[in-house]
This record gives C-alpha cells, structure tokens and sequence, in this order.
C-alpha cells in the first residue's frame, strides 16, 4: 500500500461522501441548494473536520486497532502515528479556515462545539461507557444543526439531527460489541465490557424500538408525507430489526460487525425521506 493509498484510506472517504451528501440532502431540505458556494464552504468544513477525526482517531487507536482494525493504513505501517497526527491538525486547520467563511452561528457550532468534542472524544470519552456513545452521536447530530445554521433555518434541521443522533448511538453501541476484544486488551470501558454482551444487546434492542416508533412521530402528526414513511419503513425501520434479530440471534462479532455496516447509511435514508416527505406533502 503506497503513502497515497494509505492516506485515502486512513481518511475513511466512503464516510466523508455520506457526511457530504448529507449536508446537500440539508441544503434541499431547506432549500438553499442554489448557493453553490455556501454549500462548498459547508461541506468543506464537514468533510475536513470529520476527515481530520478519523485520522486523529486512529493516531489515538493505534494499539487497540492493531486487534480491532488490523487492516489500517497505522496497524499495517503504510503511515506513521505522527504522520496521521498531522493530517490531521492540518484537515482541523483547513476546516476552521472555511466555517471563518460562514456566518457566527455556523462558526460556534463548528469550532466552539463540534470541534473541541471530537477531540475529546478520540482522546478522552471513547472508552467510557454510554458516554463516548453519547458524544459521537451528538457530533453527528450536530452536523446537521451545523447545516441548518450554515444554510440559516436551524429548526428545519432539528428532526433530522435528533433521528441521526438516535441511529448513530445504536450504531455506535453495536460497533462497542463488534470492537470488546481489542478495546478490552486497552483498559478501555465501553458498555459492552462493563456489562456485557448480553445486557448490551437488550440495550440495543430497546434503542431500537424507541428509535423506530418515534421516527414515525413527525409523519403521524403530519409534518412529512407519506414518501418519508414509507422510505422510513425501508432504510430505517428495517434494518433496526434487522440488526436486533441478527444480535439476538447471535450475539457476537459477526453480527454485530453486519450490524454496523447496516445502520450506517440509514440516517442518509432518513434525510432521503425527510426531504421527499417535505416536498411531497400527500
């Protein structure tokens, strides 16, 4: 694997499309997809801050991803451990020069908050329990909040930050499951050590109702149409069973590894759903 190679991997680019693609769906939503130019800025500070985060992960992650990842550029010495800490000041650095280009609220929720948490997160919160679950998913959430601030109507974007930020903790949880072994072998304490798989797994499973009955909510009382139920029902609602059945079926790191992969263009499933459910109001 060449320096190149491994850069772009380390980068994680099928995420970043996904973040892209969910700040576009936002511009839709609110309907500022005619401003070329803010929507750049926006993606670029998305894209840079989350590319900037995995690479700053995995400079975090080195130990536990030589068990857990043994596939990454680190765990296989395509990239050093400094080398990835650049990449990512420098993509931190590049994705602050564009939010200076956005409004003063877009600038709070991205360097003030945003940020500083996925820092904190790599560094510090990983590790515990429900809490780095927690964070990671309120940095997902707050892209969209981002958006909405960016494109100027955050309250358009509160209902899909809150079904991101649902979807992310369960995803984020399963991946705790999928991941026991190496977090384990580096005295980190997420859930699924401290409780235990099976406990773990009803946690999910619980999620997962919660999640599923109350993204119904908006369509119930008639804020989206019937396209964002029944694309609800499609990308969303059925790979959460999915992924339940899966876990309770075999509760290990198969499924759970499945699992993680099922859920993670659900919430661009639901952003789909909630822009046609938006603009088709039958």
């Amino acid at each position: 694997m060449n320096k190149i190679t491994a850069t772009i991997k380390l980068l994680r680019p099928l995420n970043l499309f996904t973040s892209a693609i969910a700040v576009y769906f936002s511009s839709l939503i609110i309907g500022s997809d005619s401003e070329l130019l803010l929507i750049m800025l926006t993606v670029g500070v998305v894209v840079c801050f989350n590319a900037g985060a995995n690479a700053y992960n995995d400079f975090v992650d080195y130990e536990i991803d030589k068990i857990n990842q043994p596939n990454r550029p680190l765990s296989l010495g395509a990239l050093s451990q400094d080398g990835a800490f650049y990449i990512s000041v420098i993509l931190f650095l590049i994705g602050s020069f564009f939010s200076f280009q956005l409004n003063d609220g877009a600038k709070l929720i991205s360097i003030g908050i945003a940020l500083p948490l996925m820092i904190l997160y790599s560094g510090f919160l990983k590790g515990q329990p429900l809490v780095g679950n927690i964070v990671v998913s309120l940095i997902l959430g707050l892209t969209f909040i981002f958006s909405g601030a960016a494109f100027g109507q955050v309250k358009l974007m509160i209902i899909p930050a809150i079904l991101a930020f649902g979807l992310t903790f369960i995803r984020e949880l399963v991946k705790d499951i999928a991941d026991v072994e190496g977090d384990k072998s580096a005295g980190l304490r997420t859930y699924p050590i401290v409780a235990g798989i099976s406990k773990s797994v009803r946690l999910v499973t619980l999620l997962s109702g919660l999640v599923g009955l109350g993204a119904f909510i908006p369509y119930f009382i008639d804020i989206y149409g019937i396209f964002y139920g029944i694309l609800l029902i499609l990308g969303v609602e059925i790979p959460l069973g999915v992924v339940v059945v899966s876990l309770q079926n075999n509760p290990g790191k198969t499924s759970a590894i499945r699992g993680a992969k099922l859920l993670k263009f659900s919430t661009i499933i639901g952003l789909l759903a909630i822009y046609l459910g938006s603009i088709y109001d039958i």
